[in-house]
């Protein structure tokens, strides 16, 4: 390796900011929209395919990210499909699919996927953090966060320092900065 730059797949400036944040100096990113149509699968599985199509179309290293909202009562669902889910119910629909439940348990998983080009092995940095679904607080903004809480605050209510030292994709993102020390 050393890399000088890394092309994260991402439209979504959102992810990027937060990414480039707890990054810090590591690595550049430079942000790389690509419309992939995503498998059904695991989260594993979804991630790996993601990312290794990605490195075909770019031709050299990317690093793609997913994003999941489990709740628990429903044996992980949404998981993966968090963003269907989300644009065809809104927040409050994703808060109606725990009526019928006492346990308003989930995790928030984020999952960051590196390949170094065509034909390379996939790497996987998963980070989750168990909080609750709870009614809408906070900033819309940023898809699920107003609705996840944790130490009770939702993401949403959040300062973006302490979110960035506590997220799912804070913990994910640990994982690949620590990788990519081993790598220089």
């Amino acid at each position: 390796m050393p890399l000088a730059t890394l092309n994260f797949i991402t439209g979504n400036k959102n992810k990027l900011a937060e990414s480039q944040a707890i990054l810090g100096s590591i690595i550049p990113l430079k942000s790389q929209s690509l419309d992939l149509a995503e498998i059904q699968g695991t989260i594993e599985e979804i991630s790996k395919d993601k990312c290794r199509r990605a490195a075909d179309i770019i031709g050299g290293p990317v690093l793609t990210e997913d994003t999941c909202l489990c709740f628990n009562a429903l044996k992980e669902l949404p998981g993966p499909y968090i963003k269907w889910f989300l644009q065809a119910l809104g927040l409050e629909g994703l808060n109606k699919l725990l009526m019928a439940y006492e346990d308003k348990s989930a995790q928030a998983v984020c999952t960051f996927a590196y390949c170094e080009g065509p034909g390379h092995e996939v790497l996987i940095f998963e980070g989750r953090v168990n909080g609750k679904i709870v009614p809408a607080r906070g900033s819309t903004t940023f898809g699920w966060d107003p609705i996840f809480e944790v130490e009770g605050e939702t993401y949403a209510e959040m300062d973006k320092a302490k979110k960035n030292s506590l997220s799912h994709r804070a913990l994910a993102l640990t994982k690949l900065k620590d990788w990519l020390r081993t790598q220089v």
